[in-house]
């Protein structure tokens, strides 16, 4: 029970990370933190029992820097939902391709990199779309989202009474 998970989050209620109930239940006692949402039961000790807690917001604000996106290729296909982004083929077989290719001066940038099934990418070679007679469906661009926080889908699925306290 100890080793269940607990929601943190920011004094301005902003998801920080997942806890244990054991770290989450130290906060509590130490008043560092308080209860948003209760468990499921209670934890005894020898002369007091504490709630087990779902989510727990910090009676302070952590600072945290606002880090920027790194350009991979898994956050590439996910910015572009795996889906090629010249003929709007969905595969899990995907290339990354550069619409201004980096041999004519492309950058490897958010802004000139897609992904792009192999049939395409062999169509386009080394030219432009615009040379190859082929269209992009969205132009590419730097991802939204929240960063700073990623909490893993088998929690999401399991931990029906975060969903409030989380960005969608």
């Amino acid at each position: 029970m100890i080793n269940l998970p607990v929601l943190v989050l920011n004094q301005n209620y902003e998801p920080l990370n997942v806890c244990r109930v054991r770290r989450a239940v130290v906060l509590l006692y130490r008043g560092r933190a308080e209860m948003l949402e209760n468990g499921s039961g209670f934890i005894h000790s020898a002369n007091r029992i504490f709630p087990v807690p779902s989510v727990i917001r910090l009676d302070y604000f952590i600072k945290r820097p606002r880090p920027e996106r790194k350009l991979t290729r898994l956050e590439v296909f996910n910015r572009d939902q795996y889906t090629c982004q010249y003929c709007g083929r969905e595969t899990q077989q995907l290339t990354l391709d550069h619409v201004v290719p980096r041999y004519r001066g492309g950058q490897h940038t958010w802004e000139n990199v897609v992904s792009a099934c192999i049939p395409c990418n062999r169509r386009k070679a080394g030219r432009t779309p615009s040379e190859a007679r082929m269209k992009l469906t969205h132009s590419p661009s730097l991802p939204r989202g929240n960063l700073l926080f990623y909490i893993p889908s088998h929690y999401l699925q399991t931990q029906e009474g975060w969903q409030k306290y989380l960005p969608q």
